[in-house]
């Protein structure tokens, strides 16, 4: 059986700007130097609620944070301030791409075509920039921006 990345308890915390993201600090897992923004793909759970296809994502300080999205918290009950029992694994699943994405681009045939033309490592770079978005507005934006790219790499 696969060893886990990381299996204990963790303080919930909040970016103090508004909006800001609840998370929790994982300084146990070193950045990806590999990967787009050194953000690591990790599976398994937060107080046993299933998680998969996440991102770690880079603090800024060299140490990674894994969002907790509110979805999650009013499921399991926590908010920031409370601890949680986070189990990670790497995550070494092949791409998938969201099925929300994938709507966007069908709806311009070419674009979906342009799209997967791109190499594997460029349709994630496409992904984690999309939904690295803080906000609902900036995320389609992305998609629209990602929609455009992908037209144009028909040739």
């Amino acid at each position: 059986m696969e060893e886990p990345l990381v299996n204990q308890q963790y303080l919930l915390q909040q970016f103090p700007n508004k909006g800001g993201w609840t998370y929790a600090e994982i300084p146990e897992i070193p950045q990806d130097k590999h990967a787009h923004f050194g953000w690591v793909k990790v599976k398994g759970s937060i107080d046993g609620f299933e998680i998969k296809n996440y991102r770690l994502q880079a603090m800024g300080n060299g140490r990674l944070f894994l969002p907790v999205k509110a979805s999650i918290r009013k499921k399991i009950q926590k908010k920031a301030g409370d601890f949680v029992t986070i189990i990670l694994f790497k995550d070494e699943s092949p791409l998938e791409i969201p099925e929300e994405l994938v709507s966007c681009l069908k709806m311009e045939p070419k674009a979906y075509q342009g799209f997967l033309r791109f190499t594997e490592g460029e349709q994630k770079a496409f992904i984690e920039w999309i939904y690295a978005a803080r906000t609902d507005e900036t995320k389609v934006k992305r998609i629209a921006a990602t929609l455009d790219k992908s037209l144009k790499n028909q040739n």
